[in-house]
């Protein structure tokens, strides 16, 4: 089951539950991903759209691992197995829950403009995401001890089987498009995953309570000279990756993923697309295989992944409509740290390097052997991160800039922060690629 974009998902999901039509029925999408989907689906039904907020609860150490969520109402999930196998203190999950139940409230509030809550007393609620990847989002609302409907059910454009188990378990029904074999990211399922915004968020609820029908789509005059999912050979195992190449490109950018991410990561997706816009290509691929990727040793070998890096993108440079265009980097995480160790390799030539929340610092030596004209980007609030970048500044001798986002924390989840990172690597990529041309042609004459 493949979709083109949350709008799709939701047309789809909303054809397999028309049975619910007559069925007083109100339509709960989890922000931000799954409003869009639930809008059609509100649509389609004829029914009432409202959000239910929540909250994961990340490890202190590494956000990206959930071990519970907060919902509305004071519902909580919590999975023991993370909270053992991380160490955490009941203090340390406190200090969490704080601060997520601070911003569920904070976003409750910005979603509905001061609308009341849909009453969901003797109606059929139909909770909506855009994927279910554990069941941890959608789990909350479900247990919710303040707003029991008559009938409750889940829907999803897709979902990993143990996550809907889980689900069964608190809903009287759970429907799902689909059940990949192997699951990655919710963004596998979609053609185009780009993050969806608070202002998106807002103005669709607003479009269901006036009774508006959907923002017409825009439609896009220049169709992208490529967009495939592509394989690459990288010595002895073949790596996946997602390839787009728009009309008059100006230069391609690699994304080097972190850990626990892949090609699929809604996140870069999003960078990427505002790249794309900008007339630069883009690479999304994965640096590990599926089998690679259990033993977790291997996500944090920057040799390993910065070679897979080196190889991947002389495989690039001949492909069509890509040979003889300068290349950049993207780096997240420790992918960051694979851009720039790779982006000293001389077997490879780099252009710029763009780091977001990334860990420069796992570079090493190598960090003085860049070249090329480097921007890390780090929120303000990623206080260990953001040390680390700065002493990883001060060891490069290329043009460096450091870029702090305001509000920002590591995974850039708060409301415009995504937005401005992926801008300022816009305009880092698109002044610098070009005059790397310009500098090569000259050097040529």
């Amino acid at each position: 089951m493949f979709f083109e974009d949350r709008v799709d998902a939701g047309r789809r999901l909303a054809e397999d539950l028309a049975v619910l039509r007559d069925e007083n029925v109100v339509v709960l999408g989890l922000p931000r991903g799954g409003v869009p989907v639930a809008f059609e689906v509100a649509l389609s039904l004829d029914a009432p759209l409202d959000v239910i907020v929540v909250r994961k609860l990340g490890v202190p150490y590494q956000p990206e691992l959930a071990f519970g969520a907060v919902g509305e109402d004071g519902a909580r999930v919590i999975n023991p197995a993370v909270v053992a196998v991380a160490g955490l203190s009941g203090e340390d999950m406190a200090q969490v829950e704080r601060r997520e139940r601070a911003e569920l409230e904070r976003r409750a509030v910005r979603f509905r403009m001061g609308r009341s809550r849909v009453p969901l007393a003797g109606r059929t609620a139909v909770i909506v995401d855009d994927g279910v990847a554990t069941g941890a989002t959608a789990a909350p609302p479900a247990k919710s001890p303040g707003r029991r409907a008559r009938r409750g059910g889940a829907g999803g454009a897709g979902g990993v089987r143990e996550a809907l188990h889980l689900l069964r378990r608190e809903a009287d029904e759970v429907i799902c498009l689909g059940q990949p074999k192997f699951f990655f990211a919710v963004g596998q399922w979609y053609r185009h995953f780009e993050q969806t915004t608070d202002d998106e968020v807002v103005d669709l609820l607003a479009r269901a309570a006036d009774g508006a029908g959907a923002p017409q789509p825009v439609v896009d005059a220049d169709p992208p000279l490529r967009d495939d999912e592509v394989r690459v050979q990288a010595g002895k195992v073949e790596l996946a990756g997602h390839l787009t190449v728009p009309e008059h490109p100006i230069g391609v950018v690699v994304f080097a993923h972190g850990s626990g991410s892949s090609r699929h990561s809604p996140r870069n997706r999003y960078v990427a697309e505002v790249l794309q816009r900008a007339g630069l290509g883009t690479l999304l691929f994965d640096l590990l295989t599926t089998a690679e990727e259990i033993n977790r040793a291997n996500v944090f070998d920057i040799d390993l992944l910065a070679g897979r890096l080196v190889e991947v993108t002389a495989w690039l440079t001949r492909q069509e409509h890509v040979e003889g265009l300068p290349i950049g980097y993207f780096g997240a995480s420790t992918g960051a740290a694979a851009a720039l160790c790779a982006a000293a390799d001389p077997r490879v030539q780099v252009a710029a390097v763009v780091s977001r929340g990334g860990r420069p610092d796992l570079a090493g030596r190598a960090l003085a052997a860049v070249r090329a004209p480097t921007l890390l980007i780090v929120g303000d609030h990623d206080y260990l991160v953001l040390e680390l970048n700065h002493q990883a500044a001060k060891a490069m001798s290329c043009e460096t800039a450091l870029a702090e986002v305001p509000g920002a924390t590591h995974l850039f989840e708060e409301p415009g922060t995504l937005r401005e990172a992926a801008e300022l690597a816009r305009d880092w990529f698109t002044t610098r690629l070009p005059s790397a041309t310009a500098t090569e042609s000259a050097g040529s004459a």
